[in-house]
């Protein structure tokens, strides 16, 4: 499990099976219960905290990283890889999350 990796995670009821994007920093990941991560939705309001993603970065649609929905989670419960981030698109989930949290 690496930041910036994105995986299945099994929300709680009525909510499913979506992907998320890892956000805590790899370094200290295998010494955590949980981890923070930020979910991607296909609902795109096109505002500074989301980050799109497309086909083009390997996604089946198109979709957001959604900043404002930041939650810590149970690492025990990340499923499988679903993709990588690109250097590039790193740089824009950075950017999303500072303007999210006001940093």
């Amino acid at each position: 499990m690496k930041h910036g990796e994105v995986r299945w995670y099994t929300f709680k009821q009525p909510d499913k099976k979506r992907p998320v994007v890892i956000l805590s920093r790899t370094s200290v990941i295998e010494y955590l219960g949980e981890i923070t991560i930020a979910p991607l939705t296909t609902t795109i309001r096109d505002i500074p905290s989301e980050v799109c993603l497309s086909q083009h970065d390997d996604m089946s649609r198109d979709c957001v990283i959604n900043c404002d929905h930041i939650q810590t989670v149970s690492k025990g419960k990340i499923g499988a890889l679903i993709m990588m981030l690109s250097v590039a698109k790193l740089d824009e989930l950075k950017r999303a999350v500072c303007f999210a949290l006001e940093l």
